[in-house]
């Protein structure tokens, strides 16, 4: 199942997409509400999905699924092309950093770059939502946990990025995760580590991969970060970029006003942005 969150008629709420129309879920409540009910409403949410109806994906606005996300955690350094462009060794330990509540943004909004940067970069990532959740998740029991993915985009201020050692500032500036453009449930991603992953800019592809080269996987992920913290329904994991940045070609190449990113995943879907100057 495809579930979103769009807005429409000054009202957001949560919906299931099917072809190109929206069908109203009638869950009260944000995506996380939802995610929480989950194994009891399923089955009602799939009997509306069969129903058919629902309104034109063209009428509303899509927005973040999950707009304020508990957690939002990305691992660095997780593709071997990656690795190798930013001229580092391969991890012994899995490299987190936080990206704050602030940074999400919706699937088709317009991404700032803030005033006096101009060192903006983008990363294509698969986003894994949690659904149960829970602490020291053996990652055999990892697959069960993972409620669905979506696209998202690991926009970098790189000047903020590497003036410390901590990368976090530097990956949470307004607008720079944006995420979607719905959640596709887990039940219908047979193989999240098979999945084709690319970004362009202007037209122009920069990364091209598959999530079969994620250094350390998704269900190693949430062991990882599970054995310290309690994952929660609705927390969102960005899982890793491949190579092709804008800092790693020559020239490097940053994002200016006026460039458009479109990050796609295989099965997902696509997001697509315009850089804009903060006002």
């Amino acid at each position: 199942m495809k579930l979103c969150t769009f807005t429409a008629d000054g009202h957001t709420r949560t919906g299931i997409v099917t072809g190109e129309t929206v069908i109203e879920t009638g869950i009260e409540g944000s995506m996380i509400d939802l995610i929480r009910q989950w194994d009891a409403i399923k089955p009602e949410l799939e009997a509306k999905a069969a129903s058919g109806g629902g309104i034109p994906l063209t009428s509303v606005k899509l927005e973040a699924p999950v707009q304020r996300p508990g957690k939002i955690f990305a691992i660095g350094l997780n593709y071997a092309d990656h690795i190798a462009e930013s001229n580092m060794g391969t991890p012994e330990q899995q490299v987190w950093f936080t990206k704050a509540q602030t940074s999400v943004n919706g699937p088709y909004d317009p991404i700032e770059i803030a005033r006096g940067t101009f060192t903006n970069d983008y990363e294509v990532e698969l986003v894994a939502i949690m659904g149960k959740g829970g602490k020291h998740i053996p990652a055999g029991d990892a697959p069960g946990r993972v409620f669905g993915y979506c696209v998202g985009n690991d926009v970098t201020e790189r000047m903020a990025q590497h003036a410390t050692q901590q990368w976090s500032f530097g990956k949470s500036f307004d607008t720079h995760a944006p995420m979607g453009p719905w959640i596709v449930t887990a039940d219908e991603v047979s193989d999240p580590h098979d999945l084709g992953i690319r970004c362009f800019i202007n037209g122009e592809q920069r990364q091209s991969s598959n999530t079969k080269h994620l250094v350390f996987n998704i269900w190693q992920q949430v062991e990882h970060l599970s054995r310290g913290m309690t994952l929660e329904p609705g927390d969102c994991l960005f899982t890793g970029t491949p190579g092709g940045i804008g800092a790693a070609m020559d020239p490097r190449q940053f994002l200016k006003a006026g460039d458009v990113v479109r990050c796609e995943i295989d099965g997902l879907g696509h997001i697509e942005a315009t850089m804009v100057a903060e006002d």
